[in-house]
């Protein structure tokens, strides 16, 4: 068996990894590399390998950095089906459309922008407009692929390859997988962690360990540190409204349209009925957000027991008397003009896309509001900038001043911390001749090494883009 890693290398973006055996090429995810523009428009639309060989697509979850740019790939040539758990499957619906309108979206602002611009300058015309990677038909069409995967259940890929999925806990529908091959009497097994989750968080099962496996390719984005305890997220939450309201300001929360936003809502609603937040008014700005949200509660069989709870009292847990959900642009533009406090949850999550640009780049520069950061924010990103409380944020194109308050809340993370992973492995670890770190940036990834080593000496590579091994 032979692995190559094509993404989530020394980086925390675009989750790519494929493994040639028997002649054929599977491959484990196929998401968005998000960063610096030129370079994720040139990873994202140039595959380092003819789509159309590669034989299957085994997927662990629907973030877009894992599954964004199956739509590429199938428009460039890959016929195979796509595995996923129903969830994925579902949810992977409505964000490949997503990604695809917002592409368009934010293509036709950047072209129009830079026509503006070179009219200015010499009355000329830009005839180098920038294009997206895929439309919503392309997007469609990537769905017509898809095949949902029960967890726990042997699937066989054909050749002598099989898979088996398991709970992640990262997210709605998401896994973690192992891989079995059988070559010249032999059997090699190879897991992929996706994304691990950590016990605990609001919504979803808490992450199982795979099945014994030879080697793993594991992520590492918290391979550094150690979160703090799920308890205090509430009254950090509450704390922060409060505040906020209490000098007129507002609360723009940058969040994942799948998992944090949910996560966001059930915390606020909890908060609601405990009146430990003032009654201001809460708003969902994100066409894809409202449509996960009905993907949730189209699966309660993924949901925890305190989730389960609302249901059993025949009550919502994404709907409440001070929420509303807005899908028409007219209505987002319309929140920009509210001059009394309110918390406004909008995608994307690392301030790269969407709604959320427009509502950072019409409050940021005010001192009463409030940057409410819940996820990882990647190198290069907005977020990222707005973590590090940069003086100047780009959004647009055009320096804005930072004066808003910058709050992050990491404790709803849905990556498990460096002990948390050394926890996860424990069952497996035994057995393993090797661990690839992936998704994660360099001195996570150092950290999480040494920390493994010391912890059970199981050997551990840390993959470059591009890297190949031959497993025995």
């Amino acid at each position: 068996m032979k692995l190559t890693f094509w993404g989530a290398a020394k980086t925390v973006t675009g989750s790519m990894h494929i493994v040639e055996t028997g002649g054929k090429r599977y491959l484990l995810d196929c998401g968005l590399y998000q960063g610096r523009r030129r370079e994720a428009e040139e990873r994202n639309r140039n595959f380092p390998f003819a789509p159309r060989d590669v034989e299957a697509v085994v997927l662990s979850h629907a973030h877009i950095d894992h599954s964004g740019n199956l739509p590429t790939l199938v428009k460039q040539g890959f016929t195979g089906p796509i595995y996923s758990t129903a969830a994925t499957m579902d949810l992977c619906d409505a964000m490949l459309k997503d990604s695809a309108f917002i592409q368009m979206k934010d293509c036709e602002f950047v072209n129009k922008r830079r026509r503006r611009r070179k009219m200015l300058e010499d009355g000329g015309e830009n005839g180098c407009d920038v294009t997206a990677l895929y439309n919503p038909e392309d997007a469609e069409s990537a769905m017509e692929h898809f095949r949902p995967t029960d967890l726990h259940k042997d699937t066989s890929l054909g050749n002598n390859v099989g898979f088996r999925l398991h709970e992640a806990g990262h997210m709605l529908g998401s896994s973690c997988m192992s891989l079995t091959v059988r070559e010249n009497g032999r059997t090699l097994r190879l897991g992929f962690s996706g994304d691990v989750g950590r016990n605990g968080l609001p919504i979803i099962h808490d992450p199982e360990s795979m099945a014994q496996v030879d080697y793993l390719i594991m992520e590492s984005t918290y391979g550094d540190r150690l979160h703090k305890a799920l308890g205090h997220v509430s009254e950090r939450l509450a704390g922060v409204v409060t505040r906020t309201a209490a000098r007129g300001g507002k609360i723009i929360a940058p969040a994942f349209a799948v998992g944090r936003t949910q996560q966001l809502v059930l915390l606020l609603h909890e908060l609601v009925l405990q009146q430990k937040i003032p009654t201001i008014p809460i708003y969902v700005d994100s066409p894809l957000a409202v449509n996960v949200t009905d993907v949730f509660r189209k699966h309660p069989e993924l949901y925890d027991e305190d989730t389960r709870r609302f249901l059993d009292n025949n009550a919502d847990p994404f709907g409440f008397r001070m929420l509303r959900y807005v899908r028409d642009v007219e209505q987002s533009k319309a929140l920009n003009d509210l001059r009394t406090p309110c918390l406004i949850i909008s995608a994307s999550g690392m301030c790269e896309a969407g709604r959320v640009l427009h509502h950072l780049r019409n409050n940021i520069e005010d001192g009463r509001n409030t940057v409410l950061i819940t996820g990882f924010q990647a190198e290069h990103t907005l977020g990222r900038k707005i973590v590090e409380r940069n003086l100047q944020v780009p959004i647009f194109g055009e320096l804005m001043n930072l004066r808003a308050e910058v709050v992050t809340i990491d404790e709803l993370s849905g990556h498990a911390d460096q002990h948390e992973l050394l926890d996860w492995i424990a069952p497996v670890v035994k057995g393993l001749k090797g661990i690839f770190l992936v998704h994660g940036e360099p001195l996570q990834q150092q950290a999480l090494a040494a920390a493994i080593a010391r912890t059970y000496g199981t050997p551990v590579t840390i993959p470059s883009r591009g890297d190949s091994f031959v497993l025995q």
